[in-house]
């Protein structure tokens, strides 16, 4: 009998893909073999024209319960630059999914703790089970949440954060709502339900503008809304209104009709 995939992948028709982790067993925590799976899945799908919407699951009671405890006996006894090597590549699967040209949406189904909380953190919306619970445990370990670390404080706030990464604590799923780790609190029943709502609101953006509106977000965080912000931004939708896609999208708007990019998805 083969061996059951780590990773399972699926993309239907309309180009919405499913992720979904897939080590039941241990809680669907990370080593390094899903780890590249998972960027290498990633990386592919940034690059499908035909994938438009990116959901990450895990298979079984939980979304991902962190590091993998046979992976953290090897890094125990790794050297400094294997432990360094060891975290760029998890640096590059967060880096992968926080910029992906392409809506993504976490599906938190139980715990997320650690690098599972990191990957929630790294996708656009996030929709969490009533029963899911979050956790930066890595203090308790004698550790902190550095390569999530960026992702999680952008996702809860400084004040938040100091909390959590110093306590190691479990926060509830009502708790990550509150504080805008989640943007969806749904009972377990009613997953797919809301799945299915996002992905026909998704479906109806044209992906070059949901791919540049992902971008636009992550240049101007940090920027003043000064003089060069603006003219650079002015620019940009000027650009954008005689592009391919903007055209399309005004057009179908005036003529009330749907745009071409929708199809099928959208009857």
């Amino acid at each position: 009998m083969s061996a059951q995939p780590i990773l399972i992948t699926h993309l239907d028709d309309h180009g919405v893909a499913t992720l979904t982790m897939n080590r039941p067993q241990v809680s669907n925590a990370f080593n390094d073999e899903l780890i590249a799976e998972l960027t290498a899945e990633l990386e592919m799908l940034g690059g499908d024209p035909n994938a438009r919407v990116v959901f990450l699951t895990g298979s079984g009671k939980h979304f991902s319960a962190g590091a993998d405890l046979n992976w953290m006996r090897r890094m125990a006894t790794y050297t400094k630059e294997e432990n360094l090597a060891d975290s760029m590549k998890l640096s590059k699967l967060m880096h992968t999914l926080h910029t992906l040209p392409k809506p993504t949406v976490a599906l938190v189904n139980g715990a997320a703790i650690g690098g599972g909380a990191g990957l929630v953190a790294c996708c656009d919306i996030a929709v969490a089970s009533t029963s899911a619970v979050f956790a930066l445990s890595e203090v308790n370990l004698g550790l902190i949440p550095a390569v999530v670390g960026p992702y999680v404080v952008q996702a809860i706030g400084v004040r938040q954060a100091q909390r959590y990464f110093l306590s190691g604590e479990r926060l509830s799923a009502e708790e990550a709502f509150r504080f805008g780790f989640v943007h969806e609190l749904v009972a377990p029943e009613d997953m797919n339900e809301m799945k299915a709502l996002l992905t026909k609101t998704l479906l109806r953006g044209g992906p070059k503008a949901q791919a540049m509106g992902k971008a636009l977000v992550r240049d101007v965080a940090k920027r003043p809304t000064d003089q060069s912000l603006r003219d650079e931004l002015a620019e940009m939708i000027a650009d954008l209104r005689a592009s391919d896609e903007a055209q399309e999208g005004m057009s179908a708007f005036l003529e009330k009709r749907s745009p071409s990019w929708r199809g099928a998805a959208e009857e």
